[in-house]
Order: structure tokens, then sequence, then C-alpha cells
């Protein structure tokens, strides 16, 4: 009786050790935040979530992760706050309280997805999905506890700080003034919408010094009268690429495309489709390297949060550029002047042309995936297979950037100066990222 006794005791002590290896091996699997990150992704798809403010959404989810991975091991990551100027100290968990630091990322991650995401509680049934993982897996009652509420106090704190980006304050901003006025930038069918996000570039960064930092030369000036002026001559190269693409080349377009709202018309009947947004298309990517080097949890947050971080601050400065020029699209040029019937590949989108969005936070990103993965990483994309395209091999990010960056062209919405410029503008964001910010302890 004593040794069946003693043999049930060793064997509740082994189920227990067990299951407490089961919740970390769970929870603490680096594939679990990026189903985390994709499941953001697409609450922002589902709410067509135009590019500028999708990576918002991003930026400061990722944050607050990653900043609680830095709080529970100091030894390998450095908090952002100071890295960051205008970040204050984040909060710390108070000595006596278990907390399991790469639960409570995933919280403060979706937490602040929550509130930063419309409509506010998207994530819910996600965040209830998390928990009953960590309940299931065998989380300690006290570690559970002690890892929601840490994940709260810096959600809640990341959240506020967040608050005085002037976002708020944009969304009352004047509109854009659409003015008949040669080589400016008016609305394109098939929406003719009103230009998105005038006062992005108002919208405050995380390391730039100012939305203006990086500003190229101005592009062509207007001059469709000389038929050998750099603009008019730049407008038919677009009509004649489109013109003439191959079936790769189409491929290439569609790839990039990531519009996150096309108005489909047919006849008099009219719908929309959806894809990710160019950012969101970015974070599938540094899901396919984090996971292709087999990073851990904090350095896969950490990657997550750096490329991020490179994608927002590519937007604004992009942003201040487009609304700075007001610089017209081709499709208004080419149909006015050479080809009353001609019309681009893929959908123009809302806003002026110069420089290219696409192109700038694709280098950005690729500057900061090359210096955290490398830059002979080959790889296949294949995050647009749930649109129906194909996948596409790369040699490396920067590769992919410039794939990107060129796709524009050929889908005929971006004169290809536009895409060589902010290709170089982009690059120069990502490494001032890289040479600021360092969230990996070497």
């Amino acid at each position: 009786m004593r040794y069946f006794l003693l043999c049930l005791a060793g064997g509740l002590f082994l189920f227990a050790s067990c299951k407490k290896a089961d919740y970390k091996k769970v929870i603490h699997d680096p594939e679990l935040y990026r189903q985390t990150v994709k499941k953001l992704n697409d609450i922002v798809l589902e709410n067509n979530f135009p590019p500028v403010t999708a990576s918002r959404n991003y930026v400061y989810a990722n944050i607050a992760a990653y900043e609680v991975i830095a709080s529970g091991d100091p030894e390998h990551f450095k908090s952002l706050s100071g890295q960051i100027k205008h970040l204050p100290a984040v909060p710390k968990a108070p000595k006596d309280t278990a907390v399991d630091y790469q639960f409570a990322s995933l919280l403060a991650f979706c937490t602040v997805g929550n509130a930063v995401t419309f409509p506010e509680g998207s994530m819910d049934q996600y965040v209830d999905e998390l928990k009953k993982k960590a309940k299931d897996a065998g989380m300690p009652s006290d570690l559970f506890e002690g890892s929601v509420n840490y994940a709260g106090k810096v959600a809640k704190f990341i959240l506020k700080w967040s608050k005085g980006d002037h976002y708020a304050q944009t969304r009352s901003a004047s509109k854009y003034t659409v003015k008949q006025q040669d080589g400016r930038w008016i609305p394109t069918p098939p929406m003719y919408a009103q230009a998105l996000e005038a006062h992005w570039g108002e919208i405050r960064p995380m390391v730039l010094d100012s939305t203006a930092q990086f500003i190229p030369p101005n592009p062509p000036v207007f001059n469709v009268k000389d038929h050998n002026s750099p603009f008019y001559k730049q407008a038919l190269e677009v009509k004649q690429i489109v013109d003439s693409l191959t079936k790769e080349e189409k491929h290439q377009a569609d790839f990039w495309d990531d519009n996150a709202f096309k108005l489909n018309v047919v006849g008099h009947a009219s719908f929309a489709t959806k894809k990710f947004s160019p950012g969101g298309h970015w974070m599938n990517i540094t899901a396919i390297g984090t996971r292709g080097k087999k990073f851990d949890f904090g350095t896969t947050v950490s990657v997550y949060t750096e490329t991020s971080i490179a994608l927002f601050d590519g937007f604004i400065n992009c942003w201040y550029l487009k609304y700075r020029s007001n610089y017209v699209r081709p499709e208004t040029i080419i149909t006015k002047y050479i080809d009353a019937d001609w019309r681009p590949y893929i959908q123009t989108p809302p806003f002026p042309e110069y420089s290219s969005g696409h192109a700038v936070i694709s280098s950005a990103a690729a500057e900061v995936l090359t210096d955290r993965i490398g830059d002979d990483f080959a790889y296949t994309d294949s995050s647009e297979m749930e649109f129906g395209i194909a996948p596409l091999s790369f040699k490396s990010f920067r590769e992919a950037a410039k794939s990107a960056s060129m796709s524009r062209v050929m889908g005929g919405i971006h004169f290809k100066n536009a895409c060589i410029i902010g290709t170089k503008q982009g690059a120069e964001i990502g490494q001032l990222v890289i040479k600021k910010l360092q969230l990996k302890v070497k």
C-alpha cells in the first residue's frame, strides 16, 4: 500500500511537472506571437484600414509587447524608453509579483491592438483563447493573474503615450483642396475618392528628428507641350511599360498591389475587394524571416517591433513629402494628354504620387530585416495566396523591396522616378532606425 502511495505521489509530481513544462512549451513558442500579429493583421484588413493608419496599429501593439519582454529580460533586451526620446520609462512589475513575460507580452499586444484598432474589442475573443490556452497548458494561477495584471499596466501606459502623437488632432484637420492646376494631384477613377490622410505628415515619428528629415529633390516639372521634356517622357514610359506587360510582370504588380480597398465596377454594379496593406504585407514577411531563422520568443518580438517602427516612420516621412509635392498621378496625365482610353493595370490609390509609399516603407523595412536577419536570407513569400496570388521568391529582403518598388511602375500608378527616389528615401530611414535603436543587447 505504501509503495502504491509513493508511486501515486511520484506520478502526480511528474504530471504536475509536465503540466508546468507544457505551458512554457505552448506560451513561449514564438509561433504564437507570429499568429497574434497575424490576427491583428486580419482585423486591420477586415476593417478597411488604409496603409498609414494600419502602421500605427502595428507599431504601438508591438512596442507594448516588446517593453514587457525587455522588462522581464533586461540582460538580453533594452527598453526603448529614452531611445525613442519621447517614450518615458515603462513601469516594471512589482518585485513580489510572479509574471510570465511572454504571456504578458501577448496580452499587452492584444490590449493595445484592441484599443488602437476600430471597432474596439475586435481581439477580445482571441484574448480569451490565449487565456484558455495558458490555463489548459497548466500555468499556475498566481503566475496567470500576475501576467494579466502586468500586461494591463503596460498596455495602459503605452496607450496613454500614444495619445500624444497628434493622431486625434488630424481627425478634424482640414480636407485636401482639389484644384484644377497643371501637375497637381486630383482624384482618379473609379472611386474619385478624396485625398487620403492629408495630414499624416504631422504625426509624431518614433526616431526621425522631424517628419521632414529626409526630403529628396523635387520631381520633374510639369511640361506636356515639349514631348522631349523629362515630365512628358516619364508619362510615356509608364504607358509603354503597362501596354507591354509580360505575364511575370503582371504577377509582380498583383503580388505587391496590397490595396486595402479596391473598388470594382461592373456595369452599374460595384463591389470592394480587400488585401493586406503594404505594412501588413511586411509584417507577414517578418514572420517568414523570424521563423526561418528560428528566433526565440523575445528576439522575434524585437524584430517585429523594430520593423514596425521603420514602417511607421517611413509612412510619416513619405506622406509629408506627398502632400508637400501634391504631384499628379500618371493616369491623370496619360488619359488627358496621350490616350483617353488608357487605364493602369492596378487601381490608382487616392493620394499624391511623389514619392512612392511602397518604395519607401518596403526599403525601410528591408534595411531593418537585413540588419537583424541577414542580406543572404533567401525566401519564398506565400502570404498573398489567401487572395489567390501565387508566391514569389527572393534572394534577399532588399531584392523584395526593389520588386515592391518597381511593381508600382508596372501597375501604372507611379512614375519610375518616384520609385527610385522612394527606395533611397526608405533605405535612409531604415538605416536611421538601426543606428538609433538597440533592442537586442549584443
